[in-house]
């Protein structure tokens, strides 16, 4: 086996999951939930940029409901991000098992 040639070879492959990881940092993943009452956008990279809350889920009597849809929706976003980050790694690694 050739040093220099794996060598070459991880060099390109740590260029490619940097571009790789920026771009997903980039892109948006939108997760609705509460049957569309409360939307929310985050980045690949785990940035919540906004969340939509309609109306009528607001019910003074009854906050505990929307701070749980919020939450659900945050995490539903993030998690969308992370699988698609997961699957371009797992393409880049071919499947090597590198943590990223």
């Amino acid at each position: 086996m050739n040093i220099q040639k794996l060598m070459k070879q991880a060099q390109q492959m740590q260029a490619g999951m940097a571009a790789a990881q920026e771009e997903l940092a980039r892109r948006t993943f939108e997760a609705s939930v509460g049957g569309g009452k409360v939307t929310v956008v985050a980045t690949g990279g785990g940035d919540v940029q906004s969340i939509i809350i309609d109306r009528s889920v607001v019910d003074p009597e009854d906050v505990e409901f929307l701070q749980d849809l919020v939450l659900k929706g945050v995490q539903e976003a993030i998690a969308k991000g992370k699988a698609v980050a997961a699957a371009e790694m797992q393409k880049l690694t071919g499947g090597m098992g590198l943590p990223f």
